[in-house]
């Protein structure tokens, strides 16, 4: 018998398969400033200059980690990808910028295309959510580096931001109010440690009596995106610093933005933890060090202002149905 390339574990008509498949999906997200159609080897994205006085272009990359073990456990693959999109379109929001495109990296051991359309299905929703294009990508399929039934994915953003009107921190003072937005779970962030506690004693299908609803559905949650807060808050009022609630927890990220000298006053008990953080601390036996080094513990993202200000942020807050909390203050 002759060695083919699919003998070897690589299926080229799966590959061409799964390409019919996703372009309706990523076309959807074209607008007029999108010039390639799938399939050619870059993807081209024309920006009108004449809109921006002095424009900077931010981008970032990032993956889901080991939440994707959930969404193989459940078979359920159409939330990873807006998980994926959302946390990007975060990453740079925080920054100032508004996203323009994304582009997605993913890698199967075996391809089966309804599996990545489903994933892709997802990049398309979030990326008409946040406004942004999907204009191209990478499919992989790599037989021997990931189980049959698993695959990885990675994505990256640009965005665009006036460079007068990076939010960088820079100003933040003494005095200054912490104000967070919940965040609706674990995001994409702490899943190591969250899978190794919960599923010592419990399955994916079971419902625990703190939670609404089964540990599988809780834990694939969708990263929740800010940039409509965002957009509103720094369009209205004068945000000093923003701060997205990833790894490294709530003091990790935020300190990023902190100048030098100054620090975090965090008050823990000025929101409630949500039920599955209590129930991972409990299961786990976690010390509250470590439950806010890893996880986000319910807040997502996090304002700095003046303390003057509270009351405006409160208000243009409640114009997009978002409920802050002041956490803490710099000092």
């Amino acid at each position: 018998m002759n060695n083919t390339y699919k003998s070897a574990g690589v299926d080229i008509e799966a590959g061409d398969e799964t390409v019919k498949k996703i372009k309706g999906f990523a076309k959807s997200t074209f607008n007029k400033n999108v010039l390639s159609d799938i399939g050619m080897f870059g993807g081209f994205y024309e920006l009108d200059f004449a809109r921006y006085k002095n424009p900077v272009l931010v981008s970032s990359v990032d993956g889901v980690g080991t939440k994707l073990k959930v969404a193989f456990a459940m078979d359920k693959h159409n939330t990873v990808g807006q998980d994926l999109v959302n946390h990007c379109v975060n990453d740079i929001a925080v920054c100032g910028a508004e996203p323009l495109y994304f582009l997605d990296y993913l890698a199967f051991g075996k391809l089966v295309p309804q599996k990545a359309a489903s994933i892709i299905e997802g990049f398309s929703i979030a990326c008409k959510e946040n406004g942004c294009a999907l204009i191209g990508g990478e499919t992989a399929e790599m037989p021997g580096l990931y189980d049959v039934n698993e695959y990885d994915m990675s994505g990256t953003i640009v965005g665009i931001v006036e460079r007068e009107k990076i939010i960088d921190g820079r100003n933040i003072s003494k005095g200054d109010l912490l104000i967070g937005y919940s965040s609706n779970g674990l995001h994409t962030n702490g899943y190591s440690l969250a899978r190794k506690i919960l599923f010592e004693k419990f399955s994916v299908n079971d419902k625990p009596e703190e939670l609404n609803d089964t540990i599988g559905e809780t834990l694939l949650l969708v990263h929740k995106s800010y940039l409509k807060l965002i957009k509103h808050l720094k369009t209205n009022m004068n945000v000093k610093g923003l701060s997205h609630i990833t790894g490294g927890g709530i003091i990790g990220n935020t300190k990023r933005i902190i100048p030098g000298g100054l620090n975090l006053n965090i008050h823990w008990d000025s929101w409630e933890l949500p039920p599955i953080f209590q129930l991972i601390q409990d299961a786990g036996n976690v010390s509250n060090d470590e439950m806010r080094n890893v996880f986000n513990m319910g807040i997502g993202l996090i304002a700095v202002i003046s303390k003057e200000d509270e009351n405006e942020i409160m208000r243009l807050s409640s114009e997009v149905n978002e409920h802050p909390i002041v956490i803490g203050e710099v000092e």
